[in-house]
């Protein structure tokens, strides 16, 4: 009986319903982007932390992210070899320098230098070529999405990074930065003579710890043995990269901002049309009080009619978000829909509704049942 009732009255004015669902399906649909695209970028943030095969990092000081790191000495890497708990010292470089596009011009890319066989960091997503390739004469890998940028048709095709050819042996796809700037794969060797980087100098160390070793306790006794460097656990880089893309730069704050303000724009819309729903079957909610119905049956009528709506408005907001998502995902900023955010988004609508059924709810409350018999 709760349910029909509320059905009904949902169902009466098709126009008011329809404004009730648009204003739900816009809320969802901006919220769904803004935490989707913050969800991409923080994916895109770290995917070089975490899938570098490291617990802990020796880098420059002050070193805010992966990509603008400053060089340091390549002796670190024996100094962390002859620390207890240490397993391996992998050594890389990453740093910023100009592609030539073969058509002409150039852009900016990132080029990352590591030996396969060291297992620190390589390509992954391969769908063309193979990562022991990169050990062929001017070898590089890049990823599909940034093709036309770079200037390119596909693999085997050649440009230019410094005074030096560079060859594309592979492509990896769905690797891509929050710089929106290429990730340009090779060997440690060839990256620092493209970087024109002096050979005893590198980017990162990435220390692998012995099994059953405290990273905490390994980072403080490198600490000591490398005074000149600073050496973070994966996750105080991680953080510390957030820290800076997210919310240093405002992309964070500004992502989260809009997505507040999708969940206030429904809530404000979702409660002007079910109070005014709600106004136009006053008499009808006043008969049924004057016939003995109780508050909590009259509140569950108005909660389901929010709850209907949420239901519906979830399910058409939900279809567009996911197309939406569907249509980033070759591009250089990819929405991310996860199932933890689909459930999210499903219980802010119930709640958004909810807390818009509330106004609809004292107005009923202040009925005087009398006014039935006034009709």
């Amino acid at each position: 009986m709760t349910l029909t009732l509320a059905f009904r009255n949902l169902f009466h004015d098709r126009v008011r319903l329809a404004v009730t669902l648009v204003g739900i399906l816009f809320s969802i649909v901006l919220v769904a982007v803004q935490l989707g695209l913050y969800l991409g970028a923080r994916t895109m943030i770290i995917s070089m932390i975490d899938r570098a095969d490291g617990d802990l990092w020796i880098m420059a000081y002050g070193t805010k992210n992966f990509e603008e790191a400053q060089p340091i000495s390549a002796r670190e890497k024996y100094a962390a070899l002859a620390t207890p708990g240490v397993a391996r010292a992998i050594p890389l470089v990453a740093s910023f320098t100009d592609w030539r596009k073969p058509t002409g011009g150039s852009t900016l890319v990132v080029v990352i230098g590591a030996e396969y066989e060291d297992r620190g960091l390589a390509p992954w997503n391969v769908v063309e070529g193979d990562v022991s390739g990169l050990g062929a004469r001017d070898a590089v890998m890049v990823d599909k999405t940034y093709l036309a940028e770079l200037g390119l048709k596909g693999v085997g095709d050649t440009a230019q990074i410094g005074m030096s050819r560079v060859r594309v042996t592979g492509l990896t796809e769905g690797i891509r930065s929050f710089t929106v700037t290429p990730y340009i794969f090779t060997t440690l060797t060839r990256a620092k003579s493209l970087l024109d980087m002096p050979a005893d100098n590198i980017t990162y160390v990435l220390v692998k710890l012995q099994p059953g070793a405290d990273p905490v306790a390994v980072r403080d006794m490198l600490k000591v043995k490398v005074p000149d460097s600073e050496v973070l656990t994966r996750a105080e880089f991680r953080e510390r990269s957030l820290n800076h893309w997210l919310f240093a730069t405002g992309a964070g704050v500004a992502l989260i901002g809009g997505a507040i303000l999708g969940l206030v724009v429904g809530t404000v819309i979702v409660a002007q049309t079910l109070y005014s729903s709600t106004k136009d079957h006053l008499n009808e909610f006043a008969t049924l009080r004057a016939l003995g119905s109780s508050s909590g049956y009259i509140h569950r009528v108005i909660l389901a009619q929010a709850g209907l709506s949420a239901v519906l408005g979830y399910a058409l907001g939900m279809a567009i978000a996911l197309a939406i998502v569907y249509l980033s995902e070759h591009t250089a900023l990819p929405i991310l829909m996860t199932p933890a955010l689909a459930a999210l988004l499903l219980v802010l609508t119930i709640a958004m509704c909810a807390i818009s059924a509330i106004s609809a709810i004292g107005k009923v409350m202040r009925i005087d049942p009398a006014m039935v018999f006034n009709r």
